[in-house]
């Protein structure tokens, strides 16, 4: 399950600028965020299909891997929203 390849255009973080590889921006943490938690994801429905098949993976390991997974992408919607609010909060400001 990828979580992730809703942008269809990366130049949509770049602003339509040329960024340096060591330029830390907002577009790139988030981006990078996305990616862990993506990751997370996959890990957990590794270790599920692996517990599936029978293979030796413990209970507790795939219990944990699909909690971790499921608070960071918990964790994610709800900046998200809060991203949105502000959004349209600073959208309502009459100037």
């Amino acid at each position: 399950m990828v979580i992730n390849g809703f942008t269809p255009n990366e130049e949509i973080f770049q602003n339509g600028k040329k960024e340096k590889a060591k330029d830390i921006s907002f577009s790139n943490k988030f981006k990078e965020k996305l990616d862990e938690i993506n990751e997370l994801q996959l890990i957990s429905e590794e270790k599920q299909t692996g517990f599936i098949k029978g293979e030796d993976v413990d209970i507790h390991e795939v219990m944990l891997a699909g909690q971790e997974a499921k608070l960071s992408l918990q964790f994610a919607v709800e900046v998200r929203n809060k991203i949105v609010e502000a959004y349209q909060e600073i959208n309502r400001m009459q100037l």
